[in-house]
């Protein structure tokens, strides 16, 4: 993912990079971001000083770890830097310290960062609230077999939207696993499915099923740019923006009903 922010922001007439920071001991350490993607010069070394990258940043764009979201966060306050992060897998502990920093700069936080899948999501919310308890609800999720949490953040999120929609949160009503003698479907939970394999980029679908008529709605992403593009649309939003809290609807656009 940093190579594809990178790539995107060089391909960019309105952005310039600033900063590239990477892990203590990575052998990128000292070399010319702009290398990375093919860029001859682009006069910025990769660093893992974060007050270095941050100096004359408006905006950072976080695709790392948990791990490092508390440390980039105290980082960006301390600049007065606004922050797009898209780290997924984040503890309650991350989400807390995303909320407090949120009092000082703007943060633009969403599990999946590409416009088609937020559109994706709100598509789907729309139908949790127009079908309500009559259709059951399957999520199913296909990614490269590196990634390490499951569900997907993004499945995740699907989940929370179509238990919002019927009044309820996803802890309530989430189905994570099914093995054995598991009797009927509860009525009302949402069943989630996980593949890993391959370099899948990142598949979703979320199946509406009742009783006469199944409706379902689907998003492949065949490119991590799709995620780094939308990641700089956030931060090209979140530029202008008042210390808060926002999602990928926020600079979208989508209202709320």
């Amino acid at each position: 993912m940093g190579r594809a922010v990178l790539s995107c922001i060089f391909e960019a007439d309105d952005l310039k990079l600033v900063g590239a920071v990477t892990e203590t001991g990575d052998a990128l350490l000292g070399r010319d971001a702009g290398e990375l993607v093919g860029v001859p010069s682009a006069g910025v070394p990769v660093t893992d000083e974060r007050s270095q990258a941050l100096h004359a940043a408006q905006v950072a764009v976080d695709f790392t770890l948990p791990t490092v979201t508390e440390a980039n966060l105290r980082a960006c306050v301390e600049h007065g830097t606004a922050i797009v992060i898209g780290t997924t897998g984040l503890e309650p502990r991350a989400q807390k310290a995303m909320e407090k920093a949120a009092h000082e700069i703007p943060i633009v936080y969403a599990r999946n960062m590409s416009v088609g899948v937020n559109v994706f999501m709100e598509l789907v919310a729309r139908a949790a609230k127009a079908l309500a308890d009559g259709y059951d609800v399957e999520i199913a999720e296909t990614h490269h077999r590196h990634k390490v949490d499951a569900p997907s953040g993004t499945a995740l999120a699907l989940g929370e939207r179509v238990a919002a929609a019927r009044g309820r949160k996803l802890d309530e009503l989430a189905v994570h696993a099914r093995h054995g003698q598991t009797g009927p479907r509860v009525p009302g939970t949402i069943g989630f499915s996980v593949t890993r394999g391959g370099n899948v980029v990142g598949e979703h679908s979320v199946r509406f099923i009742g009783a006469e008529e199944e409706v379902e709605f689907s998003h492949r992403a065949a490119d991590r740019k799709t995620f780094a593009r939308g990641a700089l649309r956030a931060a090209r939003w979140a530029a202008g923006q008042a210390p808060g809290l926002y999602s990928m609807a926020d600079v979208l656009g989508f209202s709320r009903d």
